[in-house]
Parts: structure tokens; C-alpha cells; sequence
């Protein structure tokens, strides 16, 4: 912390017999300030600044802080520990630096689908002709629809789902394995949501998926409102994060049957129902209307992927 400059102005009024109130509003400081002075003075005979102890800094210097800044910017993707041997210093100064100097966090990768330019060029197309119907129809006239495979094994985490072991049972029969089969038991799930109904909910032995009745509606579910499903012109941009099936619905089921474990295939349909039913008006309402929003990012994104913008 650096000393205060008004040190030996403070020295000269208390010598010559003022109050720490006093010498406080002459000098508009703080009162806390002119306590601490005071209280060196009467501890030392004088105001002076003590030398610290301690060595000076050698490695976290502003040359090796200008270096590591240097190479984050050329390639932000450098591991710590390679950058630290380079250096020749230890990992801990690397990530002080790179924390506390140069204000950075690290985060993940976004995951997300390649895009050609010709497949962006196509995406910006429709998208913009989705937001031209979306202003005479309504966004919860639409009836959203997908299909996916739900399996009877839970897939592994081996990032959060951990074991306290001693050292010598890290290395015996205790410590579990994340596996799971070539090709688990499933089941293809075709569904489909409006902003106001959960439409449609089909389960089918996963080898069958050329005979799902693409279109077999239960209209009567949606309590008479017309809805509609985009021509076959606008039908290829729905993508994952275009689609309210793909980046909403099937994530929140996933996360209601993880981490379970299904003896059969009709206990994995019977949990997938559960979940299914527990959805709220709410939730629908909230994940269709967000459609409107992603095609305007995905527009100002000229197609890209564009989910920094949401």
C-alpha cells in the first residue's frame, strides 16, 4: 500500500500543536489517515516511511506480465503449464498473472455445429423469411417438432461424478468404471410443443425410425387452435439452436432421468413419460417465444453461429 503524500504536512501541524480533527479538515483527508501519522510520530519521533520487509518482486515483474500478455494474445488457447516451463517459472506466478494482473478467466469451448459458408448463406435466407411470416402469424402457431434417442445406460460424467479413495484403493477393484455398451437398448422419442400445449409424444423401438407417422397430430391436445408447420422451403434451417425441441426440451429431459440407471426399456419410457408430463404452460411459453429472438441473432450473425448474442 502506498504511503500518504501528506506525510510531513501532517508532521509540521502536529508538532506545532493541532488535533488530528483539525489537521484533518486543513488538509481535507481522512481522519484515519492523520490517526495513522500521528500515531508513527508518537511511536518513532518522526513521520517517516519504514522500508518493508521482504525481497522485491523477481519473477511477476512487468516484463514477464508484457510476455505472457504477448503470447495469450497471438494464441489464447495456450496451456498454463506449457507457457510456465517455456518461461521457466512456476505455474502458481503463470496463473497469478494471467488471474490477478491480466483480469482473464478461462472457460470452455462452445460447443456447436459447422457452418459452411453456403450453409450460413442458407440460414440467413430463411431466418429472414421466418421473421417475415412471424409478422402475420403467430410464433405459438407453430407446432415445433423433433425426434431423439434416449438410451437405457446414462451417459458417463466423468468431470463431477467422483470417489474419496484412499491411494491404495485408487488403485483396486473399488474404484469404479464410466462405461457403458456398444449399443445400449433405446428408444426414439418423437415429440412436438407449441407455446401453449405439449401437441405430440410417440415412443418407438429406435430401429423403427423410418416408419414415425411424421404427421400424426393430436389436434385435439391444442384445444382447437390452428397451428402450423413450416413448408418444406423453411423446414432445413430449423438446426439445434433454431429449433426449440433441440436447444431447450431435450436437454430438460435429459437432465430429469440423468444419472439413472434402467433395468428395461419400458422403465426408461415410463421415467421419459414422467418427465414429459411434468412440463408447465410456462415453460413452453418461454422456450417457443425465444424463437424469435435466435432467428434476429442469427440474422445479425449473417448465419453464423450466434449464441454470444443471446
Amino acid at each position: 500500500m502506498k504511503s500518504s503524500p501528506h506525510r510531513p504536512s501532517i508532521e509540521l501541524l502536529f508538532k506545532r500543536g493541532l488535533g488530528s480533527a483539525e489537521i484533518a479538515r486543513r488538509l481535507q483527508i481522512s481522519s484515519s489517515t492523520v490517526r495513522n501519522v500521528v500515531a508513527a510520530i508518537k511511536k518513532r519521533g518522526d513521520a517517516s516511511e519504514v522500508k518493508k520487509s521482504g525481497r522485491p518482486r523477481s519473477v511477476n515483474t512487468r516484463n514477464t506480465r508484457a510476455i505472457i500478455k504477448k503470447r495469450i494474445i497471438r494464441n489464447d488457447g495456450l496451456s498454463l503449464n506449457r507457457m510456465a516451463s517455456q518461461l521457466g517459472i512456476a505455474r502458481s506466478t503463470v496463473q497469478s498473472i494471467v488471474k490477478n494482473d491480466l483480469k482473464l478467466k478461462s472457460y470452455k469451448l462452445r460447443r456447436g455445429q459447422y457452418l459452411s459458408d453456403k450453409s450460413k448463406a442458407m440460414r440467413l435466407e430463411k431466418c429472414r423469411k421466418l421473421l417475415q411470416h412471424f409478422q402475420v402469424r403467430r410464433v405459438s402457431d407453430v407446432i415445433w417438432t423433433d425426434e431423439k434417442i434416449f438410451t437405457i445406460e446414462p451417459l458417463p460424467n466423468r468431470q463431477n461424478q467422483r470417489q474419496l479413495l484412499s491411494k491404495d484403493d485408487s488403485m483396486s477393484p473399488k474404484r469404479r468404471l464410466a462405461h457403458n455398451r456398444l449399443f445400449p437398448k433405446s428408444v426414439m422419442v418423437w415429440a412436438g410443443i407449441t407455446a401453449t400445449a405439449l401437441c405430440w409424444w410417440s415412443i418407438y423401438p429406435s430401429t423403427r425410425l423410418g416408419t414415425v407417422p411424421w404427421l400424426e397430430i393430436d389436434i385435439g391436445r391444442l384445444g382447437g387452435a390452428f397451428s402450423w408447420i413450416p413448408g418444406q422451403e423453411l423446414v432445413a434451417c430449423f438446426q439445434p439452436d433454431l429449433n426449440p425441441m433441440d436447444f431447450s426440451v431435450w436437454g430438460m429431459l435429459e437432465g430429469k432421468i440423468a444419472g439413472k440407471v434402467f433395468a428395461t426399456v419400458d422403465d426408461l419410457k415410463a421415467a421419459l413419460e414422467v418427465a414429459w408430463a411434468s412440463i408447465d404452460d410456462g415453460y413452453l411459453r418461454r422456450t417457443v417465444n425465444s424463437v424469435k429472438k435466435r432467428l434476429r441473432a442469427c440474422v445479425k450473425a449473417r448465419g453464423s453461429n450466434f449464441e454470444f448474442l443471446l
